[in-house]
């Protein structure tokens, strides 16, 4: 079985790598030639654990192709996979579909032979449909069937997602596009994934909905954390004990600075316009964007208090700049709206992240300085703060942190540290929903 994937980047990419392991022939189309040559030469432009070597096995093994054209691309390919980016779109949210229509157009007008079009990306409720309008407009002669496919790819753990999914949804009208990935997924049926078929608005919708309601679980706690410090209550209890409810579940109940990366910021303010034009506005998700939104810009006060109302000249090391662990990913970072606020306050800042730093550079001030690791941000700080939750991170000794540190101070917004260890070694711990209690 031969399929394309339009789009080399983070949902191309590992989808393309995933499905070549599965024993399926994958092209997988980059139109940035600068991109595709790394990938040929085994460089991976995104930081995902596991990602390289996935790679560089199934090109060995002739299963993974970065053809340098459409054309060569799809031929003979049963199924086209549409995995371009669908951004926010400036001023309303909106998400842009022009690469996806742009890709659908160069498919349908370069394919010589029956196939299914499948959108991977994120897309509306309804664009489904317009592709299928748009292949049957330009290309009446050829038998273009269309399904949905999304994808609930968590970065940092992308592989295991794509192998050892909770669930597959497939939205198609066609028997066709449904036999055909049936057997694209077949794999999966060996280890009983749950495979939903369905149409293409329930299909576009599922994406939404998840992301929608994920993003609020993580509002929600957020919100009660701000509740746990004013009646000296413990969030992270809190979690525990409506987690364990098996109605609510665990997963997304950690407080913290707000949601960042290149899915739920967009995708909750894109499900927001979808509800409105339909008529049927998400009074919740309008909630949760803004709760959400005011968060991350409140983070840098939060800091500023905690360091004494005044970081002026203040050396103030931060830990991790991508929006969360095992990745480079620092869009809608938290770390982005914290930092240009202390900067903006007076503070010296200095930021370390094991991977997200190149990517920081441009969308920082320049005033910032990158330390080459941990040790070195946190030498001679006044206060510290814990943004990205790294495994690195949390293996940091407190009696190291204050053999390092000049002031007292650590601000731990992802409260990956012991309170008592953390003021056992003479800091003054400030978490997230947690008592606060001085040194000693």
């Amino acid at each position: 079985m031969k399929i394309a994937i339009i789009g080399g980047g983070y949902v191309g990419l590992v989808s393309g790598a995933c499905f070549a392991e599965f024993g399926v022939s994958v092209a997988v189309v980059e139109a940035d030639a600068a991109k595709r040559q790394m990938l040929l030469e085994g460089k991976i432009p995104i930081y995902e654990p596991g990602l390289d070597k996935l790679v560089a096995d199934n090109i060995q093994a002739e299963r993974l192709s970065f053809p340098n054209n459409l054309e060569d691309g799809i031929s003979e390919a049963e199924a086209v996979f549409i995995a371009v980016g669908t951004p926010a779109r400036r001023g309303d949210g909106h998400a842009d579909l022009t690469y996806v229509f742009a890709a659908v157009e160069q498919v349908i007008m370069a394919l010589r032979h029956p196939a299914i079009i499948v959108t991977k990306s994120t897309v509306p409720v309804g664009t489904g449909r317009k592709v299928a309008e748009l292949a049957h407009r330009l290309r009446p002669d050829l038998a273009v069937e269309v399904a949905s496919n999304p994808e609930f790819l968590r970065e940092g753990s992308a592989i295991t997602d794509f192998m050892r999914p909770d669930r597959v949804v497939v939205g198609t009208g066609s028997e066709r596009a449904r036999e055909v990935l049936r057997r694209l997924y077949r794999p999966l049926y060996l280890i009983e994934a749950p495979i939903i078929f369905t149409d293409l608005e329930t299909a576009e919708l599922i994406k939404y909905a998840a992301n929608g309601f994920l993003a609020m679980k993580i509002t929600f706690i957020n919100e009660m954390a701000d509740l746990c410090e004013k009646v000296g209550a413990d969030v992270n209890d809190v979690a525990r004990g409506i987690g364990l409810d098996g109605r609510i579940g665990r997963k997304f109940l950690h407080a913290g600075p707000g949601f960042g990366g290149s899915c739920f910021p967009k995708d909750t303010l894109a499900l927001m316009r979808i509800a409105d034009e339909a008529g049927a506005p998400s009074r919740l998700i309008q909630s949760v964007v803004s709760v959400n939104d005011a968060r991350k810009t409140a983070m840098a006060a939060r800091v500023v208090e905690a360091a004494g109302g005044d970081v002026v000249g203040k050396r103030i090391a931060v830990l991790g700049i991508a929006f969360k662990p095992e990745t480079d990913d620092v869009r809608e970072a938290p770390s982005l709206p914290l930092i240009t606020g202390l900067v903006a306050a007076g503070a010296n800042v200095v930021a370390f992240d094991p991977e997200a730093m190149a990517g920081a550079r441009a969308l920082l001030p320049a005033e910032v300085e990158f330390a080459e690791d941990a040790s070195a941000a946190i030498h001679n700080a006044d206060a510290l703060v814990i943004v990205t939750e790294w495994n690195e991170f949390r293996a940091l000794e407190p009696t190291r942190l204050a053999q390092l540190m000049r002031g007292r101070v650590l601000v731990d917004l992802r409260n990956i540290f012991d309170p008592g260890a953390i003021r056992a070694v003479g800091l003054e711990y400030h978490g997230i929903g947690r008592r606060r209690v001085e040194p000693g």
